[in-house]
């Protein structure tokens, strides 16, 4: 049962945690499934950024003796069961890079909801430190979903998708 503010923003840290090592997993298979290379950089680049925040919750669950008691996240493994479903129905290509680009940015959007509250609880509690490093990492998922934004409107989504989408036959529902 959490009781106090401090137990939740513990639980919270966890699951941030939980997020990133299972996007950790999810990333390198993302990269190479892109056929635009600005898009296969930016997961990439994002694959090193996702192992310095889950460094950085491990120093902020080191400092303050969270242990991890929280389990799997659910919500990003259920963005990463999206995203997988979407990537196996998929054609490779324009099409393909569409969906990588959706599910990244659902996966960003989620992060920055996550790192944005954990942010403002450890501020709260005083902890100054964490609420740092909260910060740094919620910077770079701004960052990191604007990367894939831009390439989606510099002309992935403009570049032969719709075509592709037309040429692309699905199984009845």
């Amino acid at each position: 049962m959490i009781a106090n503010l401090e137990q939740f923003y513990f639980d919270q840290v966890n699951d941030l945690y939980s997020a990133e090592t299972q996007l950790l997993g999810i990333l390198p298979q993302m990269a190479e499934d892109a056929s635009c290379p600005e898009l296969r950089e930016a997961f990439k680049n994002h694959l090193q950024e996702t192992r310095t925040h889950c460094e950085r919750l491990n120093m902020i669950r080191n400092r303050l003796g969270i242990s991890d008691q929280t389990g799997e996240c659910e919500a990003m493994r259920g963005l990463i069961a999206e995203a997988r479903k979407y990537l196996t129905q998929t054609i490779p290509g324009g099409l393909r890079d569409a969906v990588l680009i959706a599910a990244g940015n659902r996966i960003e959007h989620y992060e920055i909801a996550g790192y944005g509250a954990t942010r403002a609880f450890a501020s709260c509690l005083g902890f100054g430190e964490d609420a740092h490093l909260l910060g740094e990492t919620l910077k770079e998922e701004g960052a990191a979903d604007a990367a894939i934004t831009k390439i989606a409107t510099g002309g992935v989504f403009h570049s032969g998708v719709n075509e592709a989408a037309a040429q692309f036959e699905t199984a009845p529902a």
